[in-house]
């Protein structure tokens, strides 16, 4: 009797396989214009003007401001070329997933998608690996190969079972020190971290484009009665018995869920940083788009 054996997937038959089910369509649905997801990315200074009611307040610069008494904002010309980084968070609650994809899965997919977005337009694209610290780094550089690069190291990082408690601090500020001109950053996390992330996180905003990719499965939201099961965290390994027939028991994982996202919204409000929500369910090519659109209809106000 013969047995089919699962062939493993490889960089190029991921590659080819997001290619034509999601890259393709993505581009088609942006008609080209892929810079319509990010705006103020891969820029360098050129002038300084009186602020007008209409300018985006993140550019006021304070120093000159203070000098004059009036406010003043930094204009910049745009570079053809875009360097956009993805620091990636592969500590292990990114190894959950209750519907059909893990969450790492969903970060692979995605930093495929975009990658290969990128570069398709000449664009240049690294990445920062991080699980407890920055494991490993891929310099930024354009092309096909470089994508079929990032997605081979992202396959062939280790998980990690036994890791410390993941501290998104560290990883942030490591970004901020090696990452020098102003890029566009992309930071896939399901943000399940030790706090003090927020400030690290503003101080990236300031001096590149950053958006966050929070990366979470619909069982960390709402549990299903089943009955009795064990709970594992993820990071830290330890279980717990409980029934899920417990309506109150329910209830209140489900109200400290929606607290949990309610902080994170604060914390992502107060850094000006935009969200694109990517749940384990979510197809990539909408969840791209809708954002892409919410983007824009911000930008018009």
């Amino acid at each position: 009797m013969l047995t089919s054996v699962a062939t493993p997937d490889t960089p190029e038959r991921i590659l080819l396989r997001l290619d034509w089910s999601v890259i393709r369509r993505l581009d088609g649905l942006l008609q080209g214009d892929y810079r319509s997801l990010f705006y103020g990315f891969g820029v360098d200074f050129a002038d300084l003007r009186e602020y007008q009611p209409e300018d985006d307040i993140r550019y006021i610069d304070w120093n000159v401001t203070a000098r004059m008494d009036t406010p003043y904002v930094r204009q910049y010309h745009e570079d053809r070329e875009i360097t956009a980084w993805f620091l990636l968070d592969l500590s292990p609650s990114v190894d959950f997933g209750t519907v059909q994809n893990q969450k790492r899965t969903m970060l692979v997919n995605f930093v495929t998608v975009l990658a290969r977005l990128l570069t398709r337009h000449g664009n240049r694209v690294g990445a920062m690996m991080f699980g407890g610290r920055i494991q490993h780094t891929v310099p930024a550089r354009s092309g096909k190969v470089q994508v079929l690069r990032l997605i081979n190291d992202m396959l062939r990082q280790p998980r990690l079972p036994n890791a410390p408690f993941t501290n998104l601090k560290t990883f942030f500020d490591g970004a901020l020190k090696s990452i020098k001109r102003r890029s566009l950053i992309f930071i896939l996390s399901d943000f399940i971290s030790e706090p003090g992330w927020e400030k690290p996180l503003n101080l990236l905003n300031q001096h590149h484009e950053v958006l966050a990719v929070r990366l979470w499965d619909p069982r960390e939201m709402e549990l299903p009665d089943v009955g009795m099961v064990v709970m594992e965290d993820a990071e830290t390994g330890e279980q717990l018995y409980v029934d899920t027939h417990d309506k109150k028991f329910r209830q209140r994982f489900f109200d400290a869920a929606k607290k949990r996202e309610a902080k994170l919204d604060d914390a992502f409000k107060r850094a000006g940083v935009d969200v694109l929500s990517l749940s384990t369910e979510d197809d990539i090519v909408r969840s791209i788009t809708r954002f892409a659109k919410q983007r824009q209809q911000r930008r018009k106000k």
